[in-house]
């Protein structure tokens, strides 16, 4: 791996687009982006010099207009049920946590897009940390090089990580156009060839990026629900001050469009005496009655100092019940992880300076 030098670009955060657009610039044809994505994605080498079908000229080069930068490994911890948690260290000084959470037939890594959180909701570690900032397309799609070559390496397996989300810290619709570069560069066939149902997007509601989403690349969707009613998710997820249900429920329409065959997942965090009576129930079925839908319910993982908390299993199942008996898809997200905090909700990394953000603050355009 090259050290960084002034003027050079990480080649992480490039996808094919702007990697074709690199190469040119310095004078060499579209096929050298083909074959830097493949050494880089497919064999994992991070060393110019040993790309050997590279011509030995641009080799040479290279290193000084180019480089292949990694996070640094912080720490690394191991549940008790096989799930996987990394601390990495970025260069601004704050740290991200990634988890790979392996299954019978699926690997899944639960990958960062910010470090910290600006939205704030209520059950959240991660929003309790604040926002310090965005992460790059380079960082966010390092965090997937690091957990594959980790997994090879300790593992064994080829293809450890059969999908990717973005539910770690931070919300990606506000970090838009880095989050787009690093689902190109999971979805490219040079890249990490993962398929569109195997990437999924989870957001809070920033409704207007949920629109340029569906526009922009095809990828599933999560939205982060836990209320069924204005009043109650003002008080749960804040945005929704912002984008209130009915708005959300529109823009979720609207994505579901183009695939008559795509569902959106719901998640919806049990909280004991708080979201999860019968009433709620109901007003959820009433509320995605006609939506293709599929409910997460998520038991309640505990942070020090959180007002909340997990609804009993019995409530769950109860909950559960009310909303298959009018006629939705319902699933109970397995915890896991919780005993080196790397359940859903527990993530926090390290934020080197906290910034208070007002809802206001959030960005509802994109940059072309």
């Amino acid at each position: 791996m090259s050290n960084p030098v002034a003027q050079s670009v990480n080649l992480f955060g490039l996808d094919r687009a702007a990697l074709e657009a690199f190469v040119h610039s310095h004078g060499e044809p579209a096929f050298r982006a083909r074959q830097l994505m493949q050494w880089l994605y497919q064999k994992r080498v991070t060393s110019f010099e040993d790309m050997t079908d590279v011509s030995k000229s641009f080799r040479a080069r290279l290193p000084g207009i180019a480089d292949v930068r990694l996070p640094a490994l912080e720490a690394a911890q191991l549940s008790a049920d096989g799930t996987r948690k990394w601390v990495l260290r970025l260069e601004s000084g704050g740290a991200i946590e990634t988890v790979y959470i392996p299954e019978a037939n699926r690997g899944t890594l639960c990958i960062s897009s910010q470090v910290g959180c600006a939205l704030d909701c209520a059950f959240c570690s991660t929003a309790q940390q604040g926002l310090q900032r965005n992460l790059t397309a380079a960082e966010i799609v390092s965090q997937v090089w690091f957990a594959i070559r980790t997994l090879v390496d300790e593992l064994g397996k080829e293809r450890p990580i059969s999908n990717v989300v973005f539910m770690g810290m931070g919300e990606p619709l506000a970090n838009y156009n880095q989050v787009i570069t690093a689902i190109r560069l999971l979805q490219d066939d040079l890249g990490f060839g993962l398929s569109k149902r195997r990437v999924t997007v989870s957001t809070s509601g920033l409704v207007p990026f949920m629109d340029r989403l569906s526009a922009d690349v095809d990828t599933a969707l999560a939205v982060s629900l836990h209320a069924p009613n204005d009043a109650l998710r003002n008080e749960l997820v804040p945005i929704n001050r912002k984008y209130p249900i009915a708005d959300l429920i529109a823009a979720c329409g609207r994505y579901t469009q183009r695939d008559r065959k795509m569902h959106i997942v719901y998640e919806y965090v049990m909280l004991d005496g708080v979201n999860d009576s019968d009433d709620n129930a109901r007003e959820l079925a009433r509320l995605l009655r006609h939506m293709p839908a599929k409910v997460n319910l998520i038991p309640f993982n505990p942070f020090p100092q959180t007002r909340f908390r997990r609804s009993s299993p019995e409530r769950i199942e109860a909950f559960a019940n009310i909303l298959r008996r009018n006629k939705l898809m319902v699933t109970t997200r397995r915890t896991r992880g919780d005993d080196i905090d790397a359940a859903c909700g527990q993530l926090v990394g390290r934020v080197a300076s906290r910034q208070q953000r007002r809802l206001s603050d959030i960005p509802v355009r994109v940059a072309p």
